[in-house]
């Protein structure tokens, strides 16, 4: 199959609402062959087949992974340029894709979570200089589900990183949906640190759409504190939304 014929027929499989179905179909083809076609997806104008790319990345790079790391960190690395200003590109999805690959790959965690991590932070002193802070809000939204997913299923590693003060600047964006996905993030952790902020935010009745367990969900802001407070308040697991 000629590689424009590929990229169409693996995005008319993404458009599909049965991960499982799509996993299987595209099971049919070598996993090397789809990252190209999965980086196009990541730009598609439909929410289902961006999504649906995030989660299949989650497969296909652990995968390779398996048989050959550095070739895994070479489609880690590719995520890492489309967000450099260098890049002359924008990097939709690409925060998204690396965190649901690290939510299912321990080691390329261990590897590249720092460099996920720094999209949230300022440059610090000279000697200290890790900071690679987004500005663009479409972009903090896509790290910050990052952020979230990986909180989801690492919370220790993320406490670990000291990630709860990095979310909790986000509280205060102008953004509804940052503000948002901030608070899910916090959720996840338990996180008591930053909950007079949190709390400031109960009758907010911003929408914010989740995507979580391969469907979207929509919520309130207001709503997202109300599942923070009783994940606090009861002490258990949140790995639902």
């Amino acid at each position: 199959m000629k590689r424009r014929q590929m990229k169409k027929h693996v995005l008319t499989i993404l458009d599909q609402h049965n991960i499982d179905i799509i996993h299987t179909e595209l099971s049919e083809f070598p996993l090397k062959d789809l990252v190209n076609p999965l980086f196009t997806a990541l730009c598609s104008t439909s929410e289902v087949v961006r999504w649906n790319a995030v989660v299949v990345f989650g497969k296909v790079v652990p995968g390779i992974a398996q048989d050959n790391m550095e070739s895994a960190r070479v489609i880690m690395r590719r995520f890492l340029w489309t967000l450099n200003d260098e890049s002359g590109g924008i990097g939709w999805g690409s925060p998204e894709a690396m965190a649901e690959i690290m939510a299912m790959h321990n080691g390329l965690a261990d590897e590249y979570l720092h460099m996920l991590i720094s999209y949230t932070r300022e440059d610090g002193p000279e000697l200290f200089q890790d900071g690679n802070y987004l500005e663009l809000p479409m972009l903090q939204r896509g790290v910050l589900w990052g952020i979230g997913r990986l909180c989801h299923v690492k919370p220790e590693m993320m406490r670990e990183r000291g990630i709860e003060d990095d979310i909790s600047n986000y509280l205060g964006s102008e953004d509804g949906v940052v503000r948002g996905l901030a608070v899910w993030c916090l959720t996840a952790l338990k996180s008591t640190k930053t909950m007079s902020k949190v709390l400031e935010l109960s009758g907010n009745n911003d929408e914010i759409t989740l995507f979580v367990d391969g469907t979207l969900h929509t919520f309130t802001t207001g709503q997202l504190v109300q599942r923070y407070n009783e994940a606090v308040a009861q002490g258990v697991d949140s790995n639902a939304v």
